[in-house]
């Protein structure tokens, strides 16, 4: 039996505007766009895809593409609804965009190393000189994703100034499932939430995670790791997390789907985001020279029953 290994390779390619990089090894494909140093999507060979991309994608500069693992920093979701301490940062008069600047900027791809049968990329967002429009404060960031049985993702934050900085940040990691209606995420049962659909109110989780209608939540002081449940799959999705105490669980269902971009009808079936994040009472304060890391590892195992 012959038990050789391919070696990895990495592939530059373009979709429409976007210079995107697709990783293969011999058991998982990954592609990742330079633009928001982006994964976009993830499988593993002769499964189903473990990260989620819209089937309506579109691929233009200066516009985060629907799926995948869009980076959410300085600040997370609406720049109004952070803490005051992040949302001094922000210097300009236009309305701030969502989920902060660092999705919708060109990164620089420092390295692609590959040995054996895995394989790291490092990519960095550097500030400028004249420093970034409207938030012009040193510090630079670099996402880290190294492939081998599973997939693991850093994104550091390095503050070069000579102040303090607080900024809100997520991983917005759009999982696969086989139907929304069907899964289940695990570990979060006794956790605090705010539940943003009801005006911002804190609950508790009573029990394990079931999804009966649109949901964006975001949860507190949670685990190191969670498991989506996905018998119609049979298999159990990991997301074990470090450098985060809070994360947001998003569903748009079946109304607001209709307003999103890139995103069919219908799509909604067909996934589900955990974002790893530092929001609200978790935000990242950085001194002047130090740096901290957010990062997760996924990986999918049988549903054993």
């Amino acid at each position: 039996m012959n038990t050789a290994t391919h070696a990895p390779q990495v592939e530059r390619i373009e979709l429409d505007e976007l210079v995107c990089w697709r990783v293969r090894t011999s058991s998982a494909e990954l592609l990742i766009a330079q633009q928001g140093a982006q994964v976009l999507s993830y499988r593993r060979n002769g499964d189903q895809p473990l990260i989620w991309l819209s089937e309506q994608a579109s691929y233009h500069q200066g516009q985060s593409v629907r799926g995948g693992i869009p980076v959410c920093w300085p600040w997370f979701g609406d720049l109004a609804r952070n803490p005051q301490a992040v949302q001094a940062l922000y210097l300009g008069n236009d309305p701030a965009p969502a989920h902060g600047l660092a999705r919708a900027l060109d990164w620089q791809l420092l390295e692609i190393d590959a040995s054996q049968d895995a394989v790291n990329l490092q990519f960095a967002l550097l500030q400028p000189q004249q420093g970034w429009p409207n938030w012009p404060h040193n510090v630079d960031l670099h996402l880290h994703i190294h492939l081998d049985e599973r997939l693991h993702i850093s994104l550091s934050s390095h503050n070069r100034g000579h102040q303090s900085v607080v900024l809100t940040q997520a991983l917005h990691s759009y999982f696969a499932v086989s139907d929304i209606r069907q899964v289940q995420l695990d570990g979060l049962a006794g956790t605090h939430y705010i539940e943003t659909l009801h005006d911002w109110q804190e609950r508790t989780q009573h029990g394990e995670v079931i999804f009966e209608g649109e949901t964006d939540r975001i949860y507190l002081d949670i685990p190191d790791r969670l498991s989506i449940v996905d018998p119609a799959w049979q298999r159990r999705v990991h997301l074990q997390s470090s450098g985060s105490r809070s994360a947001v669980v998003w569903n748009p269902w079946i109304d607001k789907s209709l307003r999103l971009s890139q995103f069919a009808p219908d799509a909604w079936q067909r996934m589900l985001c955990i974002e790893t994040a530092n929001v609200l009472d978790d935000a990242l304060h950085l001194r002047p020279g130090e740096q901290k890391s957010l990062a997760f590892t996924l990986w999918a195992e049988p549903l054993v029953n």
